[in-house]
């Protein structure tokens, strides 16, 4: 707080919150989001189900802070000096994760379509999250010369997450390595283009 008092309860324990993160990345891993529920996350992380309810509102707002976790330890943002490598090398990580966590992306986006504060939440800390990470790798581009100072990044950020959620969603065509070079040789290219 700013004024320097505590809020009343006990202080929350930042072992505590790892472990129930923790708990929660691996029951989403082993059962889906549909199988999680708070009493499975509590028995993992060794605490009381109350302890995650003083913190969470709901098992959503936990996996989302869960998926938050894994998506900023496990993508970083390059710069190689070179936009088709860099986006290259962001996407083969964005997507690469999907094998794991796409099951949990599809299960949060399911309960946003549900639950109206949830979705505020998913976009505004989560989908918001990732495209400003791209929007770095963008930017970077753009103080380099490669992306004109007019492009319109924010399309670019929708071809992107177009693409990743279409497939996600749909299953058309994997998303891999090659769809990774592919849409950042396309991209580049077109960015190339306009100039």
């Amino acid at each position: 707080m700013v004024d320097g008092t505590r809020r009343p309860g006990r202080p929350r324990s930042e072992a505590a919150r790892l472990a129930i993160l923790k708990a929660t990345h691996d029951e989403l891993l082993e059962r889906g989001y549909g199988g999680l529920t708070m009493e499975g996350i509590a028995a993992r992380a060794g605490v009381g189900k109350q302890t995650i309810y003083r913190w969470w509102r709901s098992k959503a707002d936990v996996a989302l802070d869960s998926l938050l976790n894994v998506a900023s330890e496990g993508i970083p943002i390059p710069d190689q000096g070179d936009l088709e490598a860099d986006l290259s090398a962001f996407l083969r990580r964005t997507f690469g994760m999907q094998e794991s966590e796409g099951p949990v992306l599809k299960g949060l986006l399911a309960q946003s379509l549900l639950d109206p504060e949830f979705a505020d939440a998913f976009r505004d800390r989560f989908l918001a999250g990732r495209r400003a990470a791209l929007n770095t790798v963008l930017k970077q581009a753009v103080a380099r010369g490669e992306i004109p100072a007019e492009a319109d990044l924010g399309l670019l950020h929708d071809v992107v997450y177009g693409v990743l959620w279409y497939r996600l969603l749909f299953r058309t065509a994997p998303l891999d390595d090659g769809a990774a070079r592919g849409i950042a040789s396309l991209i580049a290219g077109s960015v190339r283009h306009r100039e």
